[in-house]
């Protein structure tokens, strides 16, 4: 969706359009089954007003700007109430630590059951330091309105959203780095054909690949399944796609096919 370009990035009304259409393309029932993520650019109260209005039923868990008040309550936090944080299989990081701020701020004009939680990290070696590191550690907040669940576990799903940082690369791979034309409708166009190949290429690695390949880089699919020499050849009433024999990735194209042809009808 593409937007002027003295857009901010805590735009609400984007959010909740986005949001809109994103629920749109979900079947009915599922549309009660969904965990809204974004950045702290999220973190507004019009766009947490509009996932809490009654009947949505959206679960959420958006980013939150570290403030002065935030910062103060982080220092007012006991040692002992910072439990370890989960890396990505969900064991212990190291020098990584989550806690809940929520009985410790006014919260009182956000909506109600939101909760705050707050990551404490050692930056990694060679990192700059910002200006609201505490201590020499790095803090990150978040909110939610889920109330089950160890903080840890929540954290850790909430870390998960960075997934999208990789479908926006594959975009960009694929020919959203650039809008290569004059016009803004044209563009629009070119954007819905970007979008297109990345869905078909995301729905390809789902189906039709196994183990590392379902998590190839369009470059690397370019070059062991796009771009594979082969005829289509017909005879016996039957169409066929004839790939030669001595190319590396036969094998790897062979099993796709064979899992594409497995898969039953559509209804």
């Amino acid at each position: 969706m593409l937007r002027p370009g003295n857009a901010g990035s805590n735009t609400a009304a984007d959010h909740i359009e986005v949001t809109r259409l994103a629920l749109a393309q979900l079947p009915q029932p599922r549309r009660r089954q969904v965990l809204i993520r974004t950045d702290s650019g999220g973190g507004t109260h019009e766009f947490l007003s509009w996932l809490t209005t009654p009947g949505r039923r959206l679960a959420y868990s958006i980013g939150f700007t570290l403030t002065d008040d935030i910062g103060a309550a982080i220092l007012a936090l006991p040692p002992e109430v910072w439990t370890p944080a989960y890396d990505a299989d969900r064991q212990a990081r190291p020098g990584a630590w989550v806690a809940e701020l929520t009985g410790m701020l006014d919260l009182t004009t956000w909506p109600k059951g939101m909760r705050l939680i707050v990551r404490k990290e050692r930056p990694h070696p060679g990192a700059q330091l910002r200006f609201t590191d505490i201590d020499g550690h790095r803090f990150t907040c978040f909110v939610t309105n889920t109330r089950a669940g160890q903080l840890a576990d929540l954290e850790l799903r909430h870390r998960r959203r960075a997934r999208c940082e990789d479908r926006i690369r594959a975009a960009k791979d694929t020919g959203l780095r650039n809008l290569p034309l004059h016009d803004f409708t044209q563009n629009q166009i070119w954007c819905e054909i970007v979008a297109l190949a990345c869905e078909l290429m995301a729905w390809t690695q789902m189906l039709a690949l196994d183990g590392p390949a379902r998590r190839y880089e369009p470059k690397r699919l370019r070059l062991r399944l796009f771009a594979v020499a082969a005829r289509l050849v017909r005879g016996g009433r039957r169409l066929r796609l004839r790939i030669a024999a001595h190319w590396p990735w036969a094998s790897h194209l062979a099993a796709a096919i064979t899992r594409l042809q497995a898969l039953p009808a559509p209804t």
